[in-house]
């Protein structure tokens, strides 16, 4: 690791132990009002008014709507594009130089099932102590495993379909701008965990969206 980057990740680490970095994984998770947070953290209202203040001029943090107080309206505020690079990824780099050097070895079709023996491998330490479980609760358990590995997720049902949507958090965010076919490590890694089909459906761009459908 070069020496600009390792002062980042250690700049990292000590925003995400401090009061700032303390609200950015509650707005990792969904959208929050200065009183929700204040509420959430046990602090005064104008205490995080100051520390989203700091945060928004370092262009981590934006506002996200409104939303209706008892008295008055109050801005609701979510992470930037931005603050998602100071959250720790599971392989990060590493893996993006790895799969890369696999990729130039490889056809595509080895790749894609190189990826999902990957997922596999990584959900095999945890399947065991998940035999017995109810369908939605080996879904907690697979949403806890993305958490464990820096990503953030929700289950959701749209019109009888089931998803995992990511919320702010890939896990393998360093990797999939470039190698799309990573997903297929989380593809396989949620449907040995939950024990059903699961097919990928990421949006990929300037603002990439984690997506995967639960078969029946």
């Amino acid at each position: 690791m070069t020496r600009p980057r390792m002062q980042r990740t250690r700049w990292n680490r000590r925003l995400l132990a401090s009061t700032r970095g303390r609200i950015l994984a509650l707005l990792r998770t969904e959208h929050r009002t200065v009183n929700e947070l204040a509420a959430a953290l046990r602090l005064t209202d104008n205490a995080v008014r100051a520390q989203l203040l700091s945060l928004e001029r370092d262009g981590l943090i934006q506002q996200h709507g409104i939303r209706r107080g008892k008295r008055k309206p109050h801005a609701a505020y979510g992470l930037s594009d931005e603050a998602e690079n100071i959250f720790p990824k599971a392989y990060g780099v590493v893996l993006n130089d790895l799969v890369t050097v696999i990729s130039r070895r490889f056809t595509p079709r080895v790749m894609r099932s190189v990826m999902k023996e990957l997922g596999r491998a990584v959900a095999r330490e945890h399947v065991d102590r998940l035999k017995g479980l109810g369908r939605h609760e080996r879904i907690k358990a697979a949403l806890d495993q993305l958490h464990d590995l820096g990503g953030a997720a929700q289950f959701v049902e749209i019109d009888g379909n089931k998803f995992i949507h990511g919320r702010n958090g890939c896990p393998l965010a360093a990797v999939t701008a470039n190698h799309p076919e990573a997903c297929l490590i989380v593809e396989a890694l949620l449907s040995s965990l939950i024990g059903i089909p699961v097919k990928k459906c990421c949006e990929y761009g300037e603002k990439p969206r984690c997506c995967f459908e639960l078969g029946r």
